[in-house]
This record gives structure tokens, C-alpha cells and sequence, in this order.
């Protein structure tokens, strides 16, 4: 197989723990990476994955950010897109009413108004650490600032994520992406990008879509899969995923990536 780039979603994907990849996944990436471009992407904010760039030795690659709303090359941002400031407030309105919790991103900084067991599992598996300040003074900060939020991520119950995810769809489908990544998490993110968008961006005028091979496992990787020259699901996948996908591989947690790559580049 003959590709020019590997472009590989992090969590449940390439890391075969919650916060790192294997010492089998970093011995094939350095096998490759002499004849390959490495291009992590990730929903995940920029230090969660600068981390794991180090350990694989391909930190001069750019990496994409919250599912494409913030591309990096080093320091030097090359692509940067935001929720627009006004349905940052709106869905900051309708979470409070129902008492769920935001995380607010924007390029490096991550507030949160305390801790709970869903940001310290955050901290533990992105070696990230949040910023603890009311909701309402993020907003207000960011305000004065001129800047907003790269991705959203509502923190609920079963029972309010059940309410607020359709009123979200209703409201806002047409500006931004509404992910539900669980029973209790809703990530939202700028409506005009995606991974494929900003892989995209990366390409030279020698490249295309087709030299691409991309890994991914969830709702937020099918787009980077179908339209990649493979695109390759790894066995813990959801079903939809599967199915558009050009190939499995074993699970995360079974090296699934790097076995691909030993086998096939």
C-alpha cells in the first residue's frame, strides 16, 4: 500500500489506554513516519495531544484540534473557527435552566465551573487541566476578549441530555455540529468543519484525498473514513463505522492501528 499520510483519531483509535499510546504503536509509527506524514486528529484540545506527538516523535507535524475547529503547526495556528459568541450564550441559558454543566474550550484554555467525576476522568485521560471559574464569567471574559468557544462540551444527565439534545437539533442544527457522545455528554462544534475539512487544509499541491489513510472509531470520523484513500475502522468501532469503512483492524486496546500498520505499510 502506497500512502502519502496516516491520519488517526486518538481516543479509542490509537491510544490503547485511556492517556497513551503503546510502546508497540510508537515502534511502527517511527517505522513509517521516515516515508509518512503522522497527522493526529482528535476532538481533544491541543496540550492532550502535544503529549502524545512527543512520544511518537513526530512533532513537527501539525495536528487538528476539536474535530477540525483548530488546526496547529507548532505554535503557528493555521486554521481557527469558532462557535458564534451568540449561541455560546444561548445554550449557556437553556443548560443552566436544566442545571448542566458546561466545558468551554477555546485554543489551550478549558473552564469548567467545578470538579465532578467526569472532569477529573478528563484530566486523568487528556493530561489536561481545567481552569475552575463560574460559566458566567468565562462568557464574560471571553466577551471582553473577542474570542469564543472551538467546541462545547455539555455535561448532563441521561435524563437532561434526553431534554436539551432535541431543543439544541431544533435550534442550532443549521450553526453548529451537535455530537451526542454518550447517554450524558453533548459536544457541540463550529457547523463548517469537520476532521475531513482540515484534512484538507494539510494537503501540498502534490497530494490528494486519495493518498490519505485514515483510523477512526466513532459518529466523527465516518466522513474522514469514507473519503480517505482507505479509511480503516478499528474492531471496537461502532457499527456505523464499520460499515463504511474499507477494512477493520483489531481493537484499540489490541494495537489495532499499529497491527495494521505492520501488516499492510
Amino acid at each position: 500500500m502506497n500512502y502519502k499520510i496516516l491520519c488517526s483519531d486518538l481516543d479509542g483509535t490509537l491510544l490503547s489506554t485511556k492517556n497513551d499510546v503503546s510502546d508497540f504503536t510508537i515502534s511502527e509509527i517511527n517505522r513509517i513516519r521516515k516515508f509518512m506524514r503522522i497527522i493526529l486528529v482528535s476532538a481533544r484540545m491541543p496540550q492532550s495531544m502535544t503529549y502524545l506527538q512527543e512520544r511518537l516523535s513526530i512533532q513537527n507535524e501539525p495536528i487538528i484540534c476539536y474535530n477540525g475547529a483548530l488546526v496547529l503547526d507548532s505554535e503557528t495556528e493555521i486554521f481557527s473557527e469558532v462557535i458564534d459568541f451568540e449561541v455560546l450564550e444561548k445554550v449557556y441559558k437553556l443548560s443552566e435552566d436544566l442545571k448542566i454543566k458546561l466545558g468551554l474550550y477555546h485554543n489551550r484554555e478549558w473552564c469548567v465551573e467545578e470538579t465532578s467525576e467526569r472532569v477529573e476522568k478528563e484530566i486523568f485521560n487528556t493530561r489536561a487541566n481545567p481552569r475552575f471559574r463560574k460559566t458566567s464569567e468565562t462568557i464574560s471574559d471571553w466577551k471582553d476578549r473577542n474570542i469564543s468557544a472551538h467546541k462545547i462540551m455539555l455535561m448532563c444527565t441521561k435524563s437532561s441530555a434526553d431534554t436539551i439534545f432535541p431543543i439544541l437539533a431544533d435550534q442550532f442544527s443549521q450553526k453548529i455540529q451537535i455530537y451526542r457522545s454518550n447517554d450524558t455528554l453533548i459536544e457541540l462544534a463550529p457547523k463548517t468543519v469537520s476532521k475531513l475539512s482540515a484534512i484538507k487544509l494539510l494537503l501540498s499541491d502534490n497530494e490528494s484525498l486519495s493518498d490519505v489513510i485514515s483510523f477512526g472509531d466513532n459518529y466523527n470520523d465516518v466522513e474522514m473514513l469514507q473519503h480517505s484513500g482507505l479509511g480503516v475502522a478499528v474492531a471496537n468501532a461502532r457499527e456505523e463505522v464499520k460499515k463504511i469503512a474499507n477494512y477493520t483492524t483489531l481493537k484499540n486496546t489490541e494495537h489495532g492501528v499499529a497491527n495494521f500498520i505492520k501488516q499492510h505499510l
